[in-house]
């Protein structure tokens, strides 16, 4: 299988991002952990197109692989980039795996505009919630590092203090203060 990036314009970045499989199968997204890449997903890309029903898409996030590293990270324009990434190859209607950071890339995505999101899997994913106690600054490995090092920097501040509207529901509640209100 050809594991050679493509790349694609989104949110004005360039994504890299891998293909596998039949043009006119079903579309699935996979979403790598921090620190990772689309090429992370190959052994499991080969299995599931090896039956010829999936067309796997996997990009590498902003700031990680071939993808731009713009300096400027948030889980919100990654988010926002993986929209883009879907509207440039006009994909809708698809289903996403995402591991860890690009599970919380996920869920934003399908929170955001659940019509696009048809199947959403979630593997090793933080809950959107401040970190007790918070994560300690990182510290940078020596050399050269396949991702950026402020995106560590940046999501790591992030989950310590994710936006509240995470959780926001629609309408102005949390889902946390919903979900305790119907446990009562």
């Amino acid at each position: 299988m050809d594991t050679k990036p493509r790349t694609v314009q989104a949110n004005g970045i360039t994504l890299a991002y891998r293909v596998w499989g039949p043009q006119d199968a079903p579309p699935l997204v996979l979403l790598h952990a921090r620190g990772a890449d689309g090429a992370d997903w190959t052994g499991i890309a080969k299995t599931l197109v090896s039956t010829g029903r999936r067309r796997v898409y996997a990009p590498d996030l902003r700031g990680h692989g071939d993808s731009d590293w713009p300096g400027e990270y948030a889980y919100e324009l990654m988010r926002d980039d993986v929209r883009g990434f879907l509207d440039a190859l006009g994909l809708a209607h698809v289903d996403v795996v995402g591991h860890s950071l690009g599970g919380v890339v996920a869920y934003l995505l399908a929170q955001q505009d659940p019509g696009l999101v048809r199947r959403l899997a979630l593997e090793d994913v933080p809950a959107p919630f401040p970190l007790d106690p918070p994560r300690p600054r990182a510290v940078r490995p020596e050399g050269d590092l396949p991702f950026d090092w402020t995106m560590i920097e940046a999501t790591d501040e992030q989950r310590n203090a994710p936006a509240p509207a995470w959780w926001d529901d629609g309408q102005g509640t949390s889902a946390a203060t919903a979900t305790d209100r119907a446990q009562r």
